[in-house]
């Protein structure tokens, strides 16, 4: 039987915000380690290089709470310079995907609903919210209080992405990035991700893809944030667009201190009627995350390293994507991840990262 999630998909954003985390996360239970410690990411001393992406740590009850349960590198979820709207709910779905969410699984539409399946083996959902954001002001502040709950070896890590505005230019858009990146910088975080890579704005579209845009985002951050480290979110690319990310990656590695990869795999979601499942303009395709794409989230990690290798740098890999069980994680070191997210399944297993720590 599952576990209550501590993110509760039959809620509103608005609900899970102010009411939330659920389950286990809400005990108030401090387990965190003790002792000095052993793991290196980006200068930061990390008893495990184990945490939370970007996605469903709303807020800084969210952060102490993933950080009390022994999730020692942690996002805290996207935040814009402006306030910004939530996607209309549900914005959380089960999905069928009847084992790996292949490319060519996408093409059709998969079957969506709130029941949940009987595994956390067989969890895929939807991720549909459209980096909602309060006013700078307000999220400042509580970012401020997520970076006081830090204990030592662990890191909390901000997601920023830009906002296009009326009369906005391509660079006015990017430049956007870099006030929101400024904005969390004045929090006290100590490294920042620029989010290259969300499927469920559809006026805004996927950035990573382009590499004028991405090497322009970087550019413009990197001058703002100075020696405060920058990550880059990136989404699959196919093993067709290998020369692709390979020259994004040339073009910005002297910008950014790591990448991250994946974020979801984006697919049209239908009812049990073959209609729409998220209601709304734009919503027929959501972002896909979970067992589903583990596959995806392994080949990029793979495929970062065989490009980490051949231009002798040193950028650090965040490996996200399907990472369900202490096997999972592991097997993400393997292929080369120096530190490893899971997103949906901490939401339904808030022991997972006290289950991976007993293994090492």
């Amino acid at each position: 039987m599952l576990k209550t999630p501590f993110y509760d998909p039959t809620k509103s954003y608005e609900e899970n915000y102010d009411q939330g985390p659920y389950g286990s996360f809400a005990d108030g239970k401090d387990l965190r380690e003790v002792g000095e410690p052993q793991y290196d990411f980006l200068g930061f001393k990390i008893h495990t290089p184990f945490g939370i992406p970007s996605g469903p740590l709303l807020n800084s009850k969210f952060c102490k709470a993933a950080f009390e349960k022994c999730f020692d590198v942690i996002h805290y979820k996207t935040r814009r310079s402006v306030k910004f709207p939530v996607n209309d709910w549900p914005n959380v779905l089960f999905v069928e995907t009847e084992g790996d969410l292949t490319l060519e699984k996408t093409k059709k539409p998969l079957k969506a609903s709130l029941k949940a399946p009987d595994s956390l083996l067989k969890i895929s959902i939807t991720n549909s919210f459209g980096n909602p954001s309060p006013d700078a002001s307000i999220w400042q502040e509580d970012m401020k209080k997520a970076v006081e709950a830090e204990g030592k070896g662990q890191l909390l890590i901000a997601s920023v992405v830009g906002t296009i505005k009326e009369g906005f230019s391509a660079e006015d858009y990017y430049d956007d990035f870099a006030l929101a990146a400024k904005l969390a910088k004045e929090t006290g975080v100590k490294v920042i991700e620029v989010n290259l890579s969300c499927p469920n704005v559809a006026s805004e579209g996927i950035l990573c893809y382009s590499k004028e845009a991405v090497e322009s985002i970087c550019k413009k951050v990197r001058k703002v944030l100075g020696d405060t480290k920058l990550l880059a979110k990136m989404g699959y690319f196919s093993s067709a667009q290998q020369d692709l990310l390979e020259d994004i990656i040339k073009r910005i590695a002297q910008y950014v201190d790591g990448i991250s990869a994946i974020n979801t795999i984006p697919s049209p979601v239908v009812n049990e009627r073959g209609e729409q499942a998220l209601p709304g303009p734009g919503r027929l395709s959501a972002g896909i995350c979970g067992a589903g794409i583990k596959w995806a989230g392994l080949d990029m990690v793979k495929r970062l390293k065989i490009i980490r290798e051949k231009l002798n740098s040193d950028f650090a890999i965040v490996g996200v994507g399907g990472v369900m069980t202490p096997e999972d994680y592991f097997e993400y070191r393997r292929a080369g991840a120096d530190i490893v997210q899971s997103a949906t399944g901490a939401m339904w297993n808030p022991n997972l990262a006290q289950e991976i720590k007993a293994k090492l």
